[in-house]
This record gives C-alpha cells, structure tokens and sequence, in this order.
C-alpha cells in the first residue's frame, strides 16, 4: 500500500500524526510502516491511496508528458479505449470519506479519463482542476503501459524497462516523441557537456541528438503488412494493385550498386521476367540497388547485361535476402 497523507506535527510532544482514514486505517495495524518524502512527481496527485509502482516508467521524470502525447495515446487505443479499460474493475477515484453510489461511469477530463460513481460525477462533472487532471494523467500513463505490455507478449506481472517502451514506439512509428533525456538512457549517451569557447579553432562537432539516432534506426524497418483475405483474392479476374513504398526505394538507393560495389543512384525496378511491360511497372519490392552507369546499360540491352553481371531475379534474390535478415523488411 502506498499513500500520500498529510503530517500534523506536534513539536511539544515530538509526535507527527496522520489522518488515513477509514479505508486505509486497516494497513496501519500492519506492524512498521516505511515513510519518505513526497516525490515531486506526484506533488499534483490527491491525499489518499496511490496505485501500485508495478510500472515504474509511469512515475519516470524522463517521460514526463510522454503519456499525454496524443498520438501515443491514440496509438494505445485513443480516448475510447481508455474508457472501456477503465471500466474493466476500478471503484470511484474521486477521494472522499463521504457516500460513493454503487453505479460507475467515466468522465473526461484533460488528458484522459476519469472514473467516477455517479454521486461524484454529478459533482465533478464541469469542473477541471489540477487534482482531477493529476489522476487523468495517472490513468493514462497506466493505460499505455498495461496497452504496450500486451502488445509485445508480456503478462500483467512484467515492468516494463525503458527499452521496451522504446521499441513499441518505435515499431508504431512514434520514435520522434521520445524526450531526449529517455534516448540518452537507451542508446547509454553521456549526458552532454557544454564548455564555453572562445575561439572558433576551439569548436567540436557536436554529436546527433539521441532521439534523432532513434528515428533513423526506426525509420530503416519496413514492416509488411499480411492480409490472406482481400477482396480481390475472391474475384476469378481481379484487378491488379501496385504496391509502392517511397521508404523502401529511398533506402535501396542509399545502397551500393550491386555490380560494382559503388554508391547507387538509382533503385532500378525490375523488367522482363513477367515484370515491367508496357505501361507497367514491377511493384517497388522487386527492386535493386544500381549506379548510373549500369542502370543505363541495362536498360539499353537487358540480355547482354544479365550474361555479364547474372539474372536480375538473381540479384534481386540475394539483394532480398539481406534486406530480410538485417531487418530492414519486418
């Protein structure tokens, strides 16, 4: 059990006294409590029981504002999703010693949710204060990490570590709303040292930013997404879709040229074989890393090209194959 509670401190005596409560009065005949100060992260949560610390990242300065992001929110099931998991157990999280209704909703309030018994929301229902938006904050932070937990196979007895929440977000996309200072903690980056300079002999390139070293890694794994039922796969004579992604060929074309081991300028699609006819185009995964020079040259004889340099479907198996195993096809 953990709570805040406010001390009465009688000097004369030496004695300091709480006021729990009914609800909570029961832990104190427990035998020894352990006692510390009151964190500065919870300085905006009410007097009474707190949740269990079974999430430590929810109480990380690091990722503060992290948990209010709407994007990341919207990605962990949006506001909806916040209220039918709020729904799923939680009594009436207004604190008070007075009369709670046996009859629960939810009430919104900035940035998630809030549940409430119908006594209280009555009440609370169009007011916003500080209080009530430290326990939306509370709830959404414990919503994302229970949403990430599940997602990446975990039971509801595992804390999740920074590096895990940095994975899902950046499998979902969101690496760029990490903060700087949870990048650092990932990627182990010292913390910057600033020294004031004088002379411009005496300047140092500085190092990227920790979250930009994310985003570039993230940004290098595509992930396929698999659907065995398409409408056009019932059709007897469907009608054929490109597939094309922008990001793939931009990163084959910071590949090497795969005849001659050269900077690429070109992701050069593949023809013949079935592929790239008139008016067509072959999809953007059947594509391979070429310079100038020899993307030029089979174009303009296909056949001379692939008795010199091997099969295009050669090159684009192999090319395949280590796009497959360093991940940057997931």
């Amino acid at each position: 059990m953990r709570a805040l509670l406010n001390p009465v401190v009688v000097t004369e005596l030496g004695l300091v006294m709480f006021r729990p409560g009914r609800e909570l009065l029961p832990h104190f005949r427990r035998g020894r409590m352990l006692l510390e100060n009151e964190p500065e992260r919870l300085a905006v949560m009410p007097n009474g029981e707190l949740p269990p610390a079974d999430q430590p990242l929810a109480e990380d300065p690091a990722l503060a504002g992290m948990f209010e992001n709407e994007a990341v929110l919207r990605r962990a099931g949006g506001i909806n999703g916040l209220e039918s998991w709020l729904m799923e157990g939680k009594r009436c999280q207004w604190p008070h010693e007075s009369w709670h209704d046996e009859n629960l909703t939810t009430m919104r309030h900035t940035p998630g949710a809030i549940r409430l018994c119908w006594h209280c929301d009555n009440i609370l229902r169009k007011q916003s204060t500080e209080q009530l938006a430290g326990i939306a904050r509370a709830n959404c932070a414990e919503y994302i990490l229970t949403t990430t937990r599940r997602e990446l196979g975990f039971d509801d007895s595992h804390p999740l570590t920074l590096a895990e929440f940095c994975w899902w977000l950046a499998r979902n996309g969101l690496a760029d709303v990490l903060p700087e200072d949870a990048a650092r903690q990932v990627l182990r980056m010292p913390d910057p040292i600033i020294r004031s300079v004088t002379r411009e002999a005496d300047l140092v390139p500085g190092l990227p930013l920790a979250r930009e070293i994310v985003e570039e890694v993230a940004k290098q794994v595509l992930a396929l997404r698999i659907d065995p039922e398409t409408p056009e796969s019932f059709m007897l004579l469907p009608k054929r879709r490109r597939w094309e992604n922008e990001e793939y060929t931009r990163w084959v074309k910071s590949q090497q040229c795969m005849c001659c081991n050269n900077p690429a300028d070109d992701p050069h699609h593949l023809i013949g074989h079935g592929q790239g006819g008139m008016g067509t185009k072959a999809h953007d995964l059947f594509v391979i890393p070429l310079c100038r020079a020899h993307h030029d040259e089979l174009h303009a004889d296909a056949v001379a090209f692939e008795e010199k340099y091997g099969s295009q479907l050669a090159l684009l198996f192999r090319f395949l194959d280590r796009a497959l195993a360093i991940g940057v096809l997931a």
